[in-house]
């Protein structure tokens, strides 16, 4: 009887993607990040211009920041969860062309009603970008360049911060605001081309997506944002006391509903891991830090008599700072824990915030400069290494509801911290400013001690962590 031929075992999953195309993929990867952080900071220059030309108030015309914020941290976990089942690659193409059709939309516009539904729609397709960016990295990249490779993401994501306003300060010297808008359209349709060839396939999970976490996770978020944004205002306090109680009804039944879950949306199952739990936290405090101090910077700078056009400035050195460490920490990532990098990170972005807490009123512009730099830097030490850990530290057929959670941890940061300062604006009108450098100093220190903490338990909890199928 002849013998049965022998069936082929299943391929392992590959080690990222071969040159060039992983040339390629990085490339679209960095271009579609770019763009998607770019516009959460490129409109806020134009906002005075926007309110005359739709002839609304200056309050009105931050919906078109909100509208963007809100769409995303409502849609990164779905978006994510989403990723998993049907694959990265799909949901970044398409949340790739949903940015691209809806920026034509936005410049378009002939409302600001209708630029602010464009602005969700524009924020739903960034979501779509941010909450499976970091697993395509991962899923490009071979394992032993991870650090470096998502060091090489922060350094965009870090420019793309730096260069918003520069950019559209050139635009808008020379074109309508609604050029902002509109270069996204042949920078999206390039990347877009560069994806659909490039991005690597993944493992699809085989479950059904979840339709109830999903309508819960929105309401949840949407409501805390909306929330938090109304504490700002003395008119609506009442009403962001209320939007806040329904978050947490929502979110206590969205716990209740997904907690027994193999792979839940919120994704308990990794918060469960020691080590990812606690990057997700380090990550909150420092995001949370940094949003604080930036907001309230330029409001103490210009109060020891600098001009809103020597604030700018003065504040480069801080995001070059970050786009200077990130790479460099990067690959130190790879060989050294992260418990230690972000540590050291946190500690020179916190004393650094404290020296900038007691800056003289007349203290020469380097001064200030060296001490913006030392946050900068800091901040960027910390960024790529909690990355990494946070990505390796979960099992790679949950790599997108990591990815997720990454950003999630940094709009909800930013979030929090942007509330945070509007509420100690009001409290403490004359001296809200200084009072929030010594709080976000404080909130650096906390979670560099979190940071720490990983190394119990993790000898290598940043450096060549072990492989996770």
């Amino acid at each position: 009887m002849a013998s049965r031929p022998e069936q082929p075992e299943p391929a392992a999953p590959t080690d990222g993607l071969p040159v060039p195309r992983r040339y390629w993929a990085i490339v679209a990867i960095i271009l579609a990040i770019t763009m998607s952080v770019l516009d959460s900071t490129i409109v806020n220059l134009a906002l005075p211009s926007m309110a005359r030309d739709f002839r609304v108030s200056d309050a009105a015309s931050i919906w078109v920041i909100n509208s963007y914020q809100t769409a995303i941290l409502a849609a990164l976990l779905p978006l994510a969860a989403l990723g998993e089942t049907v694959g990265y690659r799909r949901v970044s193409q398409c949340g790739l062309a949903i940015f691209t059709v809806a920026s034509l939309a936005c410049a378009v516009a002939p409302t600001l009603a209708l630029l602010s539904i464009a602005r969700v729609i524009q924020g739903l397709g960034a979501a779509g970008i941010m909450s499976v960016n970091s697993a395509l990295v991962r899923f490009t990249y071979p394992h032993r360049m991870l650090g470096r490779a998502i060091g090489i993401n922060a350094f965009a994501v870090a420019v793309a911060a730096t260069i918003g306003p520069t950019i559209a300060s050139a635009i808008l010297a020379i074109a309508h605001w609604r050029w902002l808008f509109a270069i996204n359209v042949p920078v999206g349709i390039f990347t877009l081309c560069l994806a659909l060839y490039a991005l690597p396939e993944t493992e699809r999970a085989p479950r059904r997506f979840n339709y109830v976490g999903v309508a819960l996770h929105v309401g949840t978020f949407g409501l805390l944002i909306g929330g938090l944004q109304s504490l700002a205002h003395d008119a609506a306090i009442a009403l962001g006391f209320a939007q806040i109680a329904g978050a947490c009804a929502l979110g206590a039944v969205l716990v209740r509903h997904e907690i027994g879950r193999v792979a839940p949306l919120l994704p308990f199952d990794l918060l469960r891991i020691r080590l990812f739990s606690l990057s997700i936290a380090t990550s909150i405090g420092s995001f949370m830090a940094q949003m604080v101090a930036l907001v309230s910077l330029p409001f103490e700078i210009q109060r020891v008599g600098h001009t809103a056009a020597e604030t700018g400035l003065l504040m480069t050195p801080w995001p070059l700072g970050v786009a200077l460490a990130a790479p460099i920490a990067g690959r130190l990532a790879d060989r050294y824990p992260a418990g230690i990098l972000g540590s050291v990170g946190l500690l020179a972005m916190a004393s650094g915030l404290t020296l900038l807490v007691f800056f003289p009123h007349d203290g020469t512009p380097a001064d200030l400069i060296w001490r913006m730099a030392l946050c900068g830097l800091g901040f960027g030490f910390f960024q790529s290494p909690n990355n990494r850990t946070l990505l390796s530290s979960a099992p790679r057929a949950r790599t997108g509801a990591a990815g997720g959670m990454l950003a999630t941890a940094r709009l909800l940061g930013q979030t929090l911290g942007a509330a945070g300062v509007a509420i100690l604006f009001r409290a403490y009108p004359g001296k809200g400013s200084n009072l929030a450098l010594g709080v976000a100093a404080a909130i650096a220190l906390t979670a560099a001690v979190v940071s720490v903490t990983r190394l119990a338990g993790n000898k290598r909890d940043g450096a060549a962590l072990p492989r996770t199928e």
